[in-house]
Parts: C-alpha cells; sequence; structure tokens
C-alpha cells in the first residue's frame, strides 16, 4: 500500500521548453511509482519524458514567456479538467514565480506550501538575493549594478578581472538572442558592450566577482521545509563533474554530508519562512573555506532523486504527503550515493557505483525515456556541429571568435569579498545558460 494519498494527483507545470530536462522525468517516476497520477503542463513534445510509462497526462502549456496571468489562466484550466484538488509543482523558477503571485486564485483547486507569494520571486532573482544574504550575513560574491556602460567597465575594474556577469532574471532572457544568463568577462569592454544589451535582456545586468572553481569547492543542498519548516528529506551534495566542466550545471553528483552547508541551508530557509521544496547551490572560498550561497531556486533541482532515502522518501513526496497531512516516513540517509546524467557523463553511467547509483534517465522499470534520449541527444549534437560548421564556413581565415565561458556559480576572489552590496543595493547570483538552466543543480 502507498504511503502517498493516491486519490490526489499530481501537477507538474514547466515553462522553460528545454526538452532534456530530467529533474521532470525524476518527478513523474517519483510519484508514478507511488501511485499517483502525475500530469504535466509543459512542452514534452520533443522530450524522452513523454515516453515515461509513469506519466498519466500531457496538457498543452502557456506559449513562451507567457505573464504570470497567463499561466495562471492555463493552470486553471488544467483544474477543470481534473475536478478534483492536486498538488501543484512548478518545475522552473518562472512558473514558481506566477504561482507564488496567483497562490490566493489557485488554492482552491491546488494544494500548494503556505508562504508569501512573493517570497519566490525574492529569492529567485539574482538581485534580490545578495541582498538577502547581506542581511542575513550569509557569504555572497561582492556585486554592483551598474547604472550605464560605462560604469559597467569601471566596475569590472574595481573588481578584479575576470568577473561574472549576470542577468538578474534570467528567466526573461528571449531565447535565439544569443545572450548567456550567466558569463564570465574577462575585459572591462566587453562588461560596457554586454550592459548595452540590457533592455533586450528584459532585466538588469550585475557584475560579481569572480572565485575560480576547483575540487570540492561546488556543492547543493536539496531540501523540503514542511508546514512548520522543518526540513525534511533531501541533504547536501557535491558536484563532482559539471557541464560545462568547472562551471556548468550537474552532470555527475554525491551525496555528501556537510555540516556546514545544511548548517547553512536551515538558517537561511528558516529566517525567511521559507515553506516548500527548493534547491540551493553554493560555492567554497578556496581561501576562507566559506561557503557562498550562490543560487536559490524556489523548485525541485533537477538531480533531486539523488536525495532518496531508505524509505524511498525525496523532496517531491515529502510535498505531496506533507501537503496531503500524511505522515512522512523516518529513512535513513544513503551518502555516497552518486547521480549520473548520461548524456553529460556517458563513462560515468558506465562505471560501477558502491553506493548506489541514480541515473537522470535509464531505468529499468520505465526504459522507453532512456532510449528516446540518445536518438534525440544524437539529432541536439548533429545540430550543434553544423551549425559550427556553418558558421566557420561564414568567416573565411577568420576562424569562429571564442565566446564567453559559461558559468553556473561565482563567488569572490581569493581575498573572499563577503557580497555585501554597494552603496547602489546591487546585488546578484549565479545562473546557467539557457540549455543547462534544466540541470541544477
Amino acid at each position: 500500500m502507498s504511503l502517498l494519498d493516491t486519490r490526489v494527483p499530481a501537477v507538474l507545470l514547466r515553462i522553460d521548453r528545454n526538452p532534456f530536462h530530467h529533474g521532470t522525468l525524476g518527478a513523474v517516476r517519483s510519484l508514478g511509482r507511488a501511485g499517483v497520477d502525475v500530469h504535466v503542463v509543459a512542452d514534452c513534445e520533443r522530450s524522452p519524458v513523454r515516453a515515461s510509462r509513469y506519466l498519466s497526462r500531457l496538457h498543452t502549456p502557456p506559449p513562451p514567456g507567457a505573464s504570470p496571468a497567463e499561466i495562471a489562466a492555463v493552470l486553471r484550466q488544467v483544474a477543470a479538467r481534473l475536478a478534483r484538488p492536486a498538488v501543484l509543482i512548478p518545475m522552473d523558477d518562472a512558473c514558481a514565480i506566477a504561482v507564488g503571485r496567483a497562490r490566493a486564485e489557485l488554492a482552491p483547486a491546488f494544494l500548494l506550501p503556505d508562504q508569501p507569494g512573493a517570497l519566490a520571486e525574492r529569492v529567485a532573482d539574482k538581485a534580490e538575493l545578495a541582498a538577502v544574504c547581506a542581511s542575513l550575513d550569509v557569504p555572497h560574491p561582492e556585486t554592483l549594478v551598474p547604472e550605464g556602460a560605462a560604469e559597467a567597465a569601471r566596475a569590472a575594474w574595481r573588481l578584479g578581472l575576470p568577473v561574472v556577469a549576470k542577468w538578474s532574471r534570467p528567466w526573461l532572457v528571449p531565447p535565439g538572442s544569443g545572450l548567456r544568463s550567466t558569463a564570465v568577462v574577462r575585459s572591462a569592454r566587453e562588461a560596457g558592450e554586454l550592459y548595452r544589451r540590457a533592455e533586450e535582456a528584459g532585466s538588469r545586468l550585475l557584475l560579481q566577482a569572480f572565485l575560480p572553481p576547483g575540487p570540492d569547492r561546488d556543492w547543493f543542498f536539496h531540501g523540503y521545509a514542511d508546514r512548520s519548516g522543518v526540513i525534511r528529506a533531501g541533504g547536501p551534495g557535491r558536484k563532482t563533474r559539471a557541464r560545462p566542466r568547472g562551471a556548468g550545471s550537474t552532470a555527475v553528483g554525491r551525496w555528501t554530508p556537510n555540516p556546514r552547508v545544511r548548517a547553512l541551508a536551515e538558517r537561511v530557509t528558516a529566517e525567511l519562512g521559507y515553506r516548500g521544496v527548493f534547491d540551493l547551490d553554493f560555492r567554497r572560498c578556496g581561501a576562507t573555506g566559506r561557503y557562498h550561497l550562490l543560487d536559490f531556486n524556489p523548485r525541485p533541482g533537477a538531480q533531486f532523486r539523488l536525495f532518496t532515502d531508505s524509505a524511498g522518501l525525496d523532496v517531491v513526496r515529502a510535498l505531496h504527503l506533507d501537503l496531503t497531512h500524511r505522515p512522512l516516513p523516518e529513512g535513513v540517509p544513503r551518502p555516497g550515493r552518486a547521480f549520473v546524467v548520461e548524456n553529460h557523463a556517458p563513462l560515468s553511467a558506465l562505471r560501477p557505483a558502491r553506493e548506489g547509483r541514480e541515473l537522470a534517465w535509464h531505468a529499468r522499470d520505465d526504459r522507453a525515456p532512456g532510449r528516446a534520449l540518445w536518438a534525440l541527444w544524437g539529432r541536439h549534437v548533429g545540430a550543434r556541429l553544423r551549425e559550427r560548421a556553418r558558421r566557420s564556413d561564414a568567416r573565411p581565415g577568420a576562424g569562429t571568435p571564442a565566446r564567453a565561458r559559461v558559468v553556473r556559480q561565482a563567488s569572490a576572489p581569493t581575498a573572499d569579498r563577503t557580497g555585501r552590496p554597494d552603496h547602489r543595493g546591487g546585488t546578484a547570483r549565479s545562473d546557467r545558460p539557457d540549455e543547462d538552466r534544466a540541470g541544477s543543480r
């Protein structure tokens, strides 16, 4: 008999059109295996997610760039089809913000954590997060918000090159613009040129002190804050391989005990009064050993299934159990367990895993998504290679100019700047490029 209330369906909501969002598949499998009807409101036309045996139904998602009001309207239509309350789980930041804004009107049809509607928006915005960190005395990289192109150039010199450039609300960056949500800027001129595209990006440009990556420096924490604010399920993890290497989304992660990361996660969520699923990213300063909070994602991270304890509890199941007033089982943590994204780290997926391993796409009880992945990934890689060759042919003799290296996390330089906003109140945090947003973490 399932511990979950199988009378209550789950609705996964995602507006990001990345077909390689393996976190959505993880949520479908986690709840579907427990007997819950799982409905997905997302563009899965080309995604392996649609092949899962645990998917109950796909629903037409909001259009790209939909406003919070448009997202809420689509959810009302889904609620009318279900005709019974459902647990609603936003799977990207834009949807988490939209649900937070519309919580009052959605609550009769959807079960949602009880927290202030503006909190998700506050922590997801890169500018707001650093202000939060400063108010809580949580380490965060020093960040400046330039008011013009010339000031952006001066800010880059002040912080010390290279610096990290971020758009405060990366979900507003239009697809196909060529803009990255986060990039390393290596000259003052680059900083000024990037500022001139702020209107196109849809949000403020932030410049942030940079700390190079290194062994054992990138960490994450996934958790669920229950109705009383206690963190249930989840735990701290260490990123052992990233895509792009050393700076991107998690390709291989490992459940690794870390009391300092846990204490920071518990303090931040408690002082904010946060309720629901969350995914935090940290980078350890090599000079001081302090952990800087870089990302606060108010929704499940893509590798949340890494933290599945001996009772089968993960953050998504914890959410469903808590919102349906069911007891959460007391399982035993399984440190050492690994999570591997096969298309990003195929050799790691083949190596023996003594402490256990969760694959992003392949599962013995749900084989179709894994098979669909490789066909889709092959087409994706082929298209990238053809595009690269086309650009090279279009610029004979000149070669293809190097693109800014994309990073997902950043921190202070060796001086370990504590990350308090400057006198203009400018702050920021990191994020991933559009195609890597699904990988958290």
